[in-house]
């Protein structure tokens, strides 16, 4: 017996599975990255030392927040779209993959016929067929390799758009979150300042009734009680609508949902570690989604080009055909073919599509330059205005306090009588207004540092909610760079 019969069938198979293997791996998608078409600089202009969280919200140390986020993330109508979005990118992305195999159909027919001719008895036929036919096309200059491509490199793109989605819904609850936490201090600091307002209008009541005061000084504090108590309804206004905003966003129906407001606006987390613009780039979701794009717009011109050259694919053919059933599998009829197929003219279709495609990758990469130019700048911007706010809050505080003691003196000096009502007035109509100021300066600073965890980007690992598992991993994607199909 010779050697080759003594081998068994998993050595027999073994040079079949490496090529099968080879072919899956040759087939894999590989994404590259590509050189920036704008210049980047060398580092940002500021930078913390403080690394951020994957979830960047939780730095404020809020669980409030982190609550809200985490409920908007489940539940937001809009970035259930994006989830289905991907859904719809991984069902293309797995089209593409057709183009690999061949294709089998199957027919089958049944036939009856008459056959009546004068003279004669009529005669009834039958007759069963069995058909199958297959057909492959040979990938010869890599049309249906760069459509896959093309397809896979959309599917990543489409992923870095949910990641980016994800990002810009947590910076939207924040933002509204912390405008809403300040405006329901606003409403605390009014509700104080008409207690106060009230209580001078008694001061300066008392003073008039035993001369010391004059009825314009009566008219005017209860005019600044009146203007306290109209700006409370304004501000209360405001924060309804920001509730609503807020309860939409956590896909929820505006007014069915009650906050809790303990507590006010957080104390800013230590400035970030903005990192080198270089590898920044390759953590924001809508800088790598644009890139992508760019490749997957390249990889349809490459389509587009060998389209425009000849075709070969292979056809078989098998049928059987038989007057009774039982008979069908006795004879058969097998046929194979090649056959090659060149366009001659199409009146310059292929042509034009190739330019079209071109086009596009152009625009692509242009797009690409323009959202990378675009985010330096939102980065620089929200550490700039950062920085100049925590200036001026820092200044406002300075302010306060000196108008703290200017408005005690002013008021104690008016009661004893050492100063005129108008100097007291607008002693206090000042200091009341760094006082609203101040707040609202320092929700500013809170918003200026969403805005730079924003544009830093970033990301976490989310799972969609609500999915089964069906045996599709599309469910489930990064905010990270996505590793699958690199080489």
């Amino acid at each position: 017996m010779r050697d080759n019969d003594k081998q068994s069938p998993q050595a027999r198979f073994r040079p079949a599975m490496i090529l099968i293997l080879a072919f899956m791996v040759s087939c894999k998608t590989q994404v590259k990255d590509i050189e920036p078409p704008a210049h980047m600089p060398g580092t940002f202009s500021t930078s913390g030392e403080t690394a951020t969280p994957a979830k960047w919200w939780s730095a404020f140390g809020d669980p409030r927040l982190d609550s809200l986020v985490d409920e908007a993330l489940l539940r937001n109508f809009t970035l259930k779209t994006a989830w289905d979005r991907l859904d719809q990118a991984q069902a293309s992305a797995s089209a593409s993959w057709a183009g690999f195999w061949p294709s089998l159909d199957g027919s089958a027919n049944w036939t009856r016929s008459l056959n009546s001719m004068e003279g004669r008895d009529r005669q009834y036929g039958t007759e069963y067929t069995l058909g199958l036919a297959a057909s492959y096309e040979i990938d010869l200059w890599g049309r249906v390799r760069a459509t896959k491509d093309a397809a896979e490199l959309e599917l990543l793109a489409t992923r870095e758009d949910l990641s980016a989605a994800a990002i810009t819904l947590s910076a939207q609850v924040a933002g509204s979150w912390y405008q809403l936490v300040e405006l329901r201090g606003q409403l605390a600091l009014l509700d104080e300042q008409t207690r106060t307002n009230e209580s001078y209008l008694e001061v300066v009541t008392l003073k008039f009734r035993s001369g010391q005061a004059t009825a314009t000084d009566v008219l005017q504090q209860r005019q600044l009680v009146e203007s306290t108590k109209g700006e409370r309804a304004l501000v209360e206004s405001g924060a309804k609508v920001l509730e609503y905003q807020l309860a939409v966003l956590l896909g929820a129906a505006p007014g069915s949902r009650d906050f809790d407001y303990a507590g006010g606006l957080p104390e800013l987390p230590p400035l970030p570690e903005t990192g080198v613009p270089a590898r920044w780039m390759r953590q924001r979701p809508d800088l790598r989604a644009a890139e992508l794009r760019v490749q997957a717009a390249d990889r349809r011109v490459a389509a587009a080009i060998a389209d425009r050259f000849p075709r070969l694919s292979l056809t078989a053919r098998a049928e059987t055909s038989a007057e009774r059933t039982r008979d069908l599998f006795d004879n058969w009829l097998a046929g194979l073919a090649a056959n090659v197929a060149a366009p001659i003219i199409d009146g310059g279709r292929r042509r034009a599509e190739v330019r079209r495609t071109r086009a596009v990758a152009a625009q692509q990469l242009d797009s690409y330059g323009q959202t990378l130019l675009t985010s330096l700048k939102e980065v620089e911007e929200a550490l700039v205005k950062e920085d100049r706010q925590a200036q001026y809050v820092a200044s406002l505080q300075l302010q306060l306090d000196l108008s703290r003691q200017a408005t005690e003196q002013t008021r104690e000096n008016y009661t004893k009588g050492g100063a005129d009502f108008t100097r007291y007035l607008t002693t206090m109509l000042s200091h009341q207004r760094l006082q609203r100021t101040h707040l609202q300066a320092r929700r500013q600073l809170v918003e200026y540092r969403i805005s730079l965890y924003r544009a830093l980007g970033g990301g976490w690992e989310m799972e969609r909610p609500g999915k089964k598992d069906d045996g599709d991993n599309s469910g489930n994607t990064t905010g990270q760079a996505q590793e699958n199909g690199k080489s």
